[in-house]
């Protein structure tokens, strides 16, 4: 994870990073002016890519763009957008998510990145910041669910230091969780 950290007037922290290929992406706090956006890029993601990433909501409409789900708590829930220019327009390449779980010191988080943009290292930048943000927050534990034939994040995870296991005997779904207080 690049250090460059910034602090704008309005006391937004924001990072300019660089992807294994070069590219500069900005990794900011996801914004309610973001919606449409964000709307735009989660519609843009492959049905297979919703399936592993949304698990439900396969219709399209997707609990991550419900209004109620955007950060405007930072505690309780908390988004990083990442954004690059191309042809001279601002896109979205991916977000990272996470939410409080009622009753418990816990959060879920959830990162989805454009097709083009992966295996580059965005989703493991993203994770980075959220997990930081959730340790400054006092969570004591993020836990993301996930199909089992999602390899991909099953390596993001592992890399980051998740712990993993399936939900009860149910063998198509994995619980990952990390102690976010070591």
């Amino acid at each position: 994870m690049n250090k460059q950290l910034f602090q704008d007037p309005g006391n937004s922290e924001y990072w300019i990073d660089t992807l294994a290929d070069g590219t500069a992406v900005l990794i900011r706090p996801l914004r309610a002016d973001d919606h449409e956006r964000d709307r735009r890029f989660v519609s843009t993601i492959t049905y297979e890519a919703r399936r592993f990433r949304f698990i439900a909501g396969l219709s399209g409409g997707l609990p991550s763009l419900d209004t109620q789900l955007m950060p405007i708590d930072s505690h309780q829930r908390m988004a990083y957008v990442a954004l690059a220019h191309e042809n001279g327009q601002l896109h979205q390449l991916g977000v990272s998510r996470y939410a409080a779980i009622p009753g418990s010191h816990n959060c879920e988080c959830a990162v989805a990145v454009g097709e083009q943009w992966q295996r580059k290292g965005l989703a493991k930048l993203l994770l980075q910041h959220l997990i930081a943000a959730a340790r400054r927050n006092g969570y004591q534990c993020m836990v993301s669910r996930d199909l089992s034939g999602n390899y991909a994040m099953h390596r993001l995870t592992k890399a980051l230091g998740f712990t993993a296991r399936y939900l009860g005997g149910d063998v198509s779904e994995i619980l990952h969780e990390l102690d976010l207080r070591a």
